[in-house]
């Protein structure tokens, strides 16, 4: 991390992430640690957003593919003379992988909100609901402390708020009095699922068939 040469900083937080991994000075938290290496060394040059810094969604989808090539490039414990380079390319599609993530969770939150404005516009409702409607539609639990912090309204109008919507049939209540909450109705989720992007394979740039077609191996 210290060399001056300008190496590229998600290579080089890779690197750190791997020596730390397997110099294993901790009895315990090692992955934890070195995970939080490659974050923070990415932190230094300025990537802050944990969506670009971070590679924990990644890896909590993939964790048996991460053990896999970490036990694989490092052979049990530090051997810097092994090839990095399958360490390399996997940081670097988790980096590539998250990136598009983002992307798609963006976009449909975005067509997620475009359609239910013109549900709240259409039924006359309050514009300050499309919070509840969002978060309902994500598989999130709404209630009353969460909502009116959020819409910025006093327990009463969130209550009011909330019987609304159960009333115009996009929340259902589930449990009682303080243990109340509120979840997406069966048309929500209906919203939610045509507003959602297709799941497909994204191509990987980094495997090392693609790396030797560019090198012309």
């Amino acid at each position: 991390m210290n060399n001056p040469k300008n190496e590229p900083p998600l290579v080089t937080a890779a690197m750190a992430h791997l020596n730390l991994a397997m110099i294993h000075p901790f009895s315990d938290g090692n992955g934890r640690m070195a995970r939080g290496l490659q974050t923070l060394a990415l932190a230094r040059i300025g990537t802050l957003s944990s969506h670009f810094s971070s590679i924990e969604e990644y890896l909590g989808k993939n964790t048996d593919e991460y053990y896999a090539v970490l036990a694989s490039v490092g052979a049990g414990s530090w051997h810097p003379e092994r090839d990095a380079r399958p360490w390399i390319r996997f940081c670097l599609r988790a980096h590539y992988h998250q990136a598009l993530t983002l992307l798609r969770r963006t976009r449909e939150i975005q067509k997620l909100w475009d359609e239910l404005e013109r549900i709240v516009v259409a039924r006359g409702l309050n514009d300050r609901m499309l919070v509840a409607l969002s978060d309902a539609a994500f598989g999130l639990k709404v209630r009353n402390s969460s909502y009116r912090s959020a819409a910025d309204v006093n327990e009463l109008g969130a209550l009011r708020d909330l019987k609304v919507l159960v009333d115009s049939g996009l929340l259902i209540s589930q449990g009682e009095n303080r243990g109340r909450f509120y979840v997406a109705s069966p048309e929500l989720l209906k919203i939610r699922e045509r507003t959602a992007e297709p799941r497909t394979l994204w191509p990987d740039p980094f495997s090392s068939e693609s790396a030797a077609a560019q090198e012309g191996i």
